[in-house]
């Protein structure tokens, strides 16, 4: 169980004084527990009942005391020391109740918050290798997992506390006993391991169906539109009807398994008064006070002590999913792109001459001798237009990717006004950049705010100003909310070019020294194409732009064409210049589309 020993660290270094101050609490609950359990003893000697003798008793100056008043003289005191005590019980349990509730939901936002932001400072690489569904599961189900887990561990400490104090207890009353009662207790809890060894393995696998679960219909709404298209809605009620009983399965044999060791305790627990009731009259001549109280706490403790196997057997199955939390931190923390996280203010860096890659190698599987990029060297200039084309899977993106620092060459560098593009800078680099992607992608609120909330301090000139960049402002007024409309799920309620020039607006309300377009017009008509083209033309000269082109007649005014083809630059130069070398993959590339149009 070193991981449950771990999460006790993380959240004592959360909780600090706090959790040792419950724990006190716990203790103080439990001694006035025990008290009001002896006050028991001079209630039941002044009502007659039973003819107790408390001189062998805790506490039995007290018991001679109340007994020399007279009868309801004594018997008010009892009730009045027994309601106090109660009162004083109650209001320490209900603060004790609200100080857990802090620590543990304060915890779980600490560690949610502290794994998100882990998670945005990991770098691209560390997200090329994850599944999307998986990292929405940690943050979600296990994380939500974890907190239940605190409560648990809260739990389990505060049954611990009030087994020692009733064992101390009952250890003053009879000390025979309650050694007989404890290790018969040891011996049953040594058959106990197979049930909590038997909850982890299951809470493993309820983990891995947690994942399966959230996986697999992330990606029935992704796709959902192939799915109706393609009439695959059977197959996925299909995959869905039998995940689930297999879910199902796996919970109804938690529940046999948690009340079977509930069974097992609860008989043994009939077994064992049965035996030490026994015992203490044939062998340790336990007298009539002694016996009734030992079976009074002994009844009240087992319930306790069944409830710790409980705790453990829950927190046997919290430790897959924490396991899985913590990793995933260490994973984001060996990922982590940006290594001086106490560096906050973010000065731009902008280079004035030239964006250079020397002697550029990257793979993707450094197990493989496949690289996506190849002895690659490319000079951009600044202030000027560079294309980048080449067939599909040539490595354009790639190299994008590698321009913006998403990836990190594996040989060979990146040269800003001939400095290196390192973490140190990467960060002040990307502030001078807008990227638009081929697959535009918008949040699930308005206009207004997919486009503030990469320039927050934007007027409303510039807003408009940047949709008329786009052609976009055309549109957005003729919109029910204008500005304000919600666009839903990834702009689905938009069309696809319409998404399109959003993201282009939002690129260019920026203001950004270099514009990165990655095939950003596919998307668009002819004519918005067109007007977009116009407007990235009067661009030129003012900021560097860096396309890359699927449709090679938008970039007949490029300054520099970079050809690629399986990750190698096998052609450089302008436009006109490779458009005329016959022999050339860019003149080949442009006689096919020309073929197709």
């Amino acid at each position: 169980m070193a991981h449950v020993f771990y999460f006790y660290k993380q959240l004592h270094s959360y909780a600090g004084k706090k959790l040792y101050g419950n724990i006190a609490g716990m203790t103080l609950i439990s001694l006035l527990d025990g008290v009001g359990l002896l006050l028991l003893i001079p209630l039941i000697s002044v009502s007659g009942i039973i003819n107790i003798n408390t001189e062998s008793l805790p506490g039995s100056q007290f018991f001679v005391f109340i007994n020399t008043l007279p009868t309801t003289l004594s018997l008010s005191l009892i009730l009045c020391f027994f309601l106090l005590i109660s009162i004083l019980h109650n209001l320490v349990q209900r603060y004790l109740t609200i100080q857990n509730s802090k620590i543990q939901y304060g915890f779980f936002r600490k560690l949610r918050l502290e794994t998100y932001a882990l998670l945005m400072e990991a770098n691209w690489n560390f997200y090329l290798k994850k599944r999307k569904s998986d990292l929405i599961n940690s943050l979600t189900t296990e994380l939500a997992t974890a907190s239940s887990g605190t409560n648990q561990f809260l739990q389990l400490i505060t049954s611990i506390i009030f087994t020692l104090i009733q064992i101390a207890i009952a250890f003053l009353l009879s000390p025979k006993i309650t050694a007989f009662v404890l290790l018969s207790g040891l011996v049953l809890s040594v058959f106990s391991r197979q049930f909590i060894k038997r909850s982890q393995a299951l809470g493993s696998m309820n983990w891995s169906f947690g994942k399966e679960y959230l996986a697999g219909i992330t990606d029935s709404f992704n796709g959902i539109k192939e799915v109706k298209s393609n009439i695959l809605e059977q197959s996925r009620i299909n995959w869905f009807r039998g995940l689930t009983h297999r879910m199902h399965n796996e919970q109804m044999e938690y529940i046999r398994l948690k009340t079977a060791s509930q069974y097992y305790y609860k008989i043994s627990q009939s077994i064992l008064i049965s035996l030490f009731v026994f015992f203490s009259i044939r062998f340790f001549h336990a007298e009539a006070a002694q016996l009734t109280f030992i079976i009074i706490i002994f009844s009240r403790l087992w319930p306790r002590i069944t409830g710790i196997q409980s705790s453990l057997e829950q927190i046997a199955t919290f430790v897959t999913p924490l396991k899985a939390v913590i990793n995933l931190q260490n994973e984001c923390k060996n990922s982590r792109e940006v290594q001086d996280k106490g560096k906050k203010d973010i000065s731009a860096i902008y280079p004035q001459k030239s964006i250079e890659l020397q002697d550029v190698y990257f793979r993707y599987n450094k197990d493989l001798p496949i690289y996506a990029l190849k002895d690659v060297n490319i000079f951009i200039p600044c202030n000027k237009m560079t294309a980048i084309v080449g067939s599909s899977g040539a490595g354009k993106s790639t190299l994008i990717d590698i321009i913006l620092g998403l990836n990190q060459p594996e040989k060979g560098k990146v040269l800003l006004d001939c400095r290196p593009l390192s973490s140190e800078n990467i960060q002040s680099f990307r502030s001078c950049i807008s990227y638009v992607p081929q697959d535009p992608f918008l949040f699930n609120a308005s206009i207004r705010e997919n486009l503030l909330i990469i320039a927050p301090d934007s007027t409303e000139d510039e807003i408009w100003g940047a949709l008329d960049f786009s052609s976009a402002a055309e549109f957005v007024k003729m919109l029910p909310q204008g500005l304000d409309t919600i666009i839903g799920d990834r702009g689905i309620r938009l069309s696809g070019g319409e998404r399109q020039r959003l993201v282009l607006a939002r690129a260019i309300l920026r203001k950004p020294s270099i514009l990165v377009l990655d095939e950003a017009t596919s998307a668009l008509d002819s004519e918005n194409e067109a007007n977009i083209q116009e407007a990235i033309e009067r661009l030129k000269g003012k900021l560097t732009i860096i396309v890359i082109a699927h449709r090679l007649s938008t970039i007949r005014n490029a300054d520099q064409v970079i050809v690629l083809d399986k990750g190698e630059v096998i052609q450089k130069g302008d436009y006109n210049q490779l458009a005329n070398e016959k022999r050339g993959v860019f003149n080949h590339l442009l006689r096919k589309q020309l073929e197709v149009m």
